[in-house]
């Protein structure tokens, strides 16, 4: 999944950078620098680095602004002094150049990469906890309690005798029981994913912010061209811009604003999104929910151990008949099992422990809210926008729609 989420990360890029190169040529060259910038931190922030994403969307505006002043609100001059352009950079937070399109991205690309960074999480600390698992060492005691089992009936001269299911089980709880310590954990780890998966869409869902990103950027821009007029008045008297040129009405008509080149992707069909094969793997991840508790019965049902308890070796003696202990999981519960000697959990399943439980609290912690039924397939229910005022022109997008992408992306299994 890390490399599915840079697969969507790199194609908003690229999305925002033929933005610029498609409506704003003049200052595109320059423009993808900022635009990279932006998204090599948001792919740091995914991969769990330390960087808010405040700061980088408002770095993004920052740098942005003193671009889009000279090359469209005044073009035609020379590119502003350093002292301009860092008095461009304070104007554009102070008066609001971008409108509210800065907090509708910082909303939504927050909740977006925070559910995603801890999904990611979430999925790095399953597959530690399955490789941890499965590469443990027995203990001594398991060893010997093992090899009376398998082969003890040998040195009696019975070669073909098996041992008995309920004697084998016996022997696997006890061998397995710090590892059996995990399955109420690793069961709460399995529904507390489940349900960060399910609130995943919207605003918290990585690929359909940011592939809709450079809309929203675009949207930013246009609001500024709109307000030129007022702009150039207040940067005039912030930044004792005295240079003369002639101020356009604010009053734009439509199609300069409307491009009839487009944005296009690939139709995408839906089973092979991002947010599918989320699905899917929780659909496997269920599957194997009790997969710890069952694991004792399991390695005796698939071995040679025999199934009715009969005729079989109970680590003594071959018996007409053997009477399974009925035992339950964990090493609380094996007090009473005289085939294999508890001692203390390995440290290593300790550890394992602990960061189960951290990470269930996590996700606990990561409230989203769940998809209603309304009938609908998921890219065609009404998009979530973040926090936007009416007077902020933000319900209003470039172009009326018309560069508007799909916004999953094609995955492959």
């Amino acid at each position: 999944f890390a490399e599915a989420f840079e697969i969507v990360v790199r194609h908003a890029r690229n999305f925002t950078n033929s933005m610029f190169r498609i409506y704003y040529q003049s200052m595109g060259p320059r423009a993808l620098k900022f635009v990279g910038e932006l998204f090599t931190d948001i792919s740091l922030y995914i991969l769990g680095s330390d960087i808010s994403v405040n700061d980088m969307v408002n770095e993004f505006f920052d740098s942005l602004f003193p671009l889009v002043y000279s090359h469209l609100i005044n073009p035609g001059f020379p590119s502003p002094s350093v002292e301009m352009t860092e008095c461009l950079r304070a104007a554009r937070r102070d008066l609001r150049v971008f409108g509210n399109y800065p907090k509708m991205m910082m909303t939504q690309v927050s909740k977006s990469l925070q559910a995603t960074r801890v999904f990611l999480q979430a999925l790095n600390l399953g597959i530690e906890v399955i490789n941890t698992t499965e590469y443990l060492k027995f203990s001594k005691d398991c060893g010997r309690a093992l090899l009376k089992m398998w082969y003890c009936s040998h040195c009696q001269g019975l070669l073909l005798a098996k041992p008995c299911a309920g004697y084998c089980r016996a022997v696997m709880q006890g061998c397995l029981a710090g590892i059996l310590e995990i399955q109420n954990l690793w069961k709460e780890y399995i529904g507390s994913l489940e349900g960060l998966t399910r609130g995943m869409h919207g605003i918290y869902d990585m690929e359909h912010v940011l592939l809709s990103l450079f809309s929203v950027v675009r949207d930013a821009i246009v609001h500024v061209q709109k307000n030129e007029g007022k702009l150039s008045t207040a940067i005039s008297r912030l930044c004792g811009h005295t240079q003369q040129r002639q101020i356009r009405s604010a009053n734009y008509p439509d199609h300069l604003f409307t491009d009839k080149k487009a944005l296009k992707v690939t139709h995408i069909e839906q089973e092979e999104t991002l947010s599918s094969r989320r699905r899917e793997l929780i659909a496997k991840l269920k599957s194997h929910s009790s997969f710890y508790s069952r694991l004792p019965e399991y390695i005796c049902n698939h071995s040679s151990a025999v199934q009715n308890n009969t005729l079989c070796w109970n680590g003594q003696e071959v018996v007409e008949r053997y009477s399974p202990q009925i035992t339950r999981n964990g090493a609380k519960a094996q007090a009473g099992n005289h085939e294999v000697k508890i001692k203390g959990p390995e440290p290593v399943i300790s550890q394992i422990i602990d960061k189960l439980k951290h990470i269930n609290q996590l996700l606990r912690g990561m409230t989203l809210p769940h998809r209603k039924a309304s009938g609908k397939a998921p890219e065609e229910e009404e998009e979530e926008s973040g926090d936007c005022d009416d007077e902020d022109d933000c319900g209003r997008g470039s172009g009326d729609g018309e560069l508007r992408v799909r916004n999953q992306l094609r995955f492959l299994a």
